[in-house]
């Protein structure tokens, strides 16, 4: 190429072959096995928390027989992300994040399990079901500045973007399918159980 179309073309198309080989794909931070884990555990529990959110939502409308309190839903889990942001991100900082996130995670899967447990035996109240809400939003503030941090961890500098890509492809893919897990898990088997399910 060099002799025939010039030096200095043939050079500039060499160098551009090499910086297209370098830039890595979009599912390249897939190939290293423990953000792979991690992005596929994200996406189930993802997937939990909307429709747990349905459930939720549900409960308030038709168990209640208030449905202006749906609101409250988005409050519980909102308010906590708004409250603890600043304090989870020192917090992500200071303490080990592994330890972190498995202390997190743990008290959200018990706080999970208690509302499952509660809606089942039907001891479930409006103020106890904003209480577990807002427990599992407080998880969820402390779980993200702890999980973003590490993710630079887990794959090369060059594949952060990607990474960071595919961790919004998690979220909006939950938020596609967990609104209909849940949905279907109403109808089908009940309210306790799509809180199991979560």
């Amino acid at each position: 190429t060099w002799l025939f179309l010039g030096r200095g073309w043939g050079c500039h198309m060499t160098d551009s072959v090499q910086t297209e080989a370098a830039t890595p794909g979009a599912w390249a931070p897939l190939r290293h096995r423990i953000f792979r884990m991690l992005w596929i555990a994200q996406v189930f529990s993802l997937v939990g928390t909307w429709a747990q959110t349905v459930g939720a939502q549900w409960f308030l409308t038709v168990e209640s027989g208030r449905p202006e309190l749906v609101a409250l839903v988005q409050t519980a889990t909102s308010l906590p992300v708004l409250l603890l942001a600043i304090p989870a991100g020192a917090l992500a900082d200071v303490l080990d994040r592994r330890r972190m996130l498995i202390i997190v995670q743990t008290g959200m899967a018990l706080v999970a399990v208690a509302l499952a447990v509660d809606t089942l035996t039907g001891h479930l109240g409006t103020v106890a079901l904003l209480a577990f809400t807002a427990a599992l939003g407080a998880g969820v503030a402390l779980t993200n500045p702890a999980f973003q941090a590490t993710v630079p961890e887990l794959v090369p500098r060059a594949e952060l973007p990607a990474a960071a890509a595919l961790n919004g492809v998690a979220v909006n893919l939950a938020r596609a399918i967990g609104p209909a897990i849940g949905g279907l898990l109403v109808a089908l088997a009940g309210i306790g159980w799509t809180f199991a399910f979560n």
